[in-house]
């Protein structure tokens, strides 16, 4: 753990004085769960739901905000059991997944989505013409319902194919109305206007936030930098946290603590767990 400007650790101590009124937003892949070849196979860090339930003692709420789907971020990672357990403390577990397009919390206990952006099902259709053409076609296609995820890491030169992949997915993209997210080894398709920026706004507004941390690794929790931010200027004590990777480095500078992947985020959640209960 390490704070890159003095700025950093003043905000840090800042979101302990405020901890009881601070909410803490969590991604999932790279953040609590290590990057692995096949998305199906992700699972949180083995320490995780412990340092969750222990944070949820000294914090207003937490939320797991991710691209994918809700379904997947609470089976893979074990999240309605560290739902009960929040629940049984009186704290509340949310789950936005498909960048907040669907939602879930432990009080609720359903999904609420969206429907599939129109363009989708034209879009996958004339994808794997684009894949054939960029000489990716053997990548891996993730359909998420609202969303396309082309995954290059399982093929034999991930970055050669990545780099080649982004301009015609993003031409094909902006022809069947669609955003397209580049994140690590992965380019993602979905619908506008809808990101994880306006979900920190919408919890900071609704919990009557003091203090918003934010935790991610990639491209895709850029809005969500931004929108802590935007806190601190109104007045709520902010913190952004970079789960840093040898893969991305775009969130350090952007960052006011940067750990190491998965391990890091968990040691840097229980600092601030047992920093905020000394400080009671």
């Amino acid at each position: 753990m390490r704070f890159p400007t003095a700025e950093g650790e003043q905000r840090y101590d800042a979101v302990v004085g405020v901890a009881a009124r601070t909410v803490v937003g969590l991604d999932f892949d790279g953040t609590l769960a290590p990057i692995v070849d096949d998305p199906a196979r992700a699972h949180i860090h083995p320490d995780a739901a412990a340092a969750l339930v222990d944070l949820a003692s000294e914090v207003a709420a937490i939320a797991v905000i991710t691209g994918r789907p809700a379904r997947q971020a609470l089976d893979l990672g074990g999240l309605e059991e560290v739902g009960d357990a929040l629940q049984a403390a009186g704290k509340e577990l949310f789950v936005f997944g498909q960048y907040g397009n669907e939602r879930w919390s432990s009080g609720r206990r359903r999904i609420l989505g969206a429907r599939p952006p129109r363009g989708l099902a034209t879009f996958e259709r004339d994808l794997p013409r684009t894949l054939r053409q960029a000489g990716a076609d053997e990548a891996f296609v993730e359909d998420k319902g609202l969303a396309v995820a082309v995954h290059t890491r399982r093929l034999p030169d991930p970055e050669a194919a990545f780099e080649r992949l982004l301009p015609p997915m993003r031409e094909l993209a902006h022809r069947h109305g669609l955003v397209l997210e580049p994140g690590r080894a992965v380019i993602e398709a979905r619908s506008a206007g809808s990101h994880k920026g306006l979900v920190v706004d919408r919890l900071a507004a609704v919990l009557d936030a003091q203090g918003f941390v934010f935790a991610g690794d990639d491209l895709g929790d850029v809005e969500a930098f931004e929108a802590v931010e935007e806190l601190g200027k109104q007045g709520i004590a902010p913190l952004r946290v970079c789960s840093a990777s040898d893969e991305q480095s775009a969130l350090v500078e952007l960052s006011d603590v940067v750990v190491r992947g998965p391990e890091g985020v968990i040691e840097l959640l229980g600092r601030l767990a047992s920093d905020a209960r000394a400080r009671r």
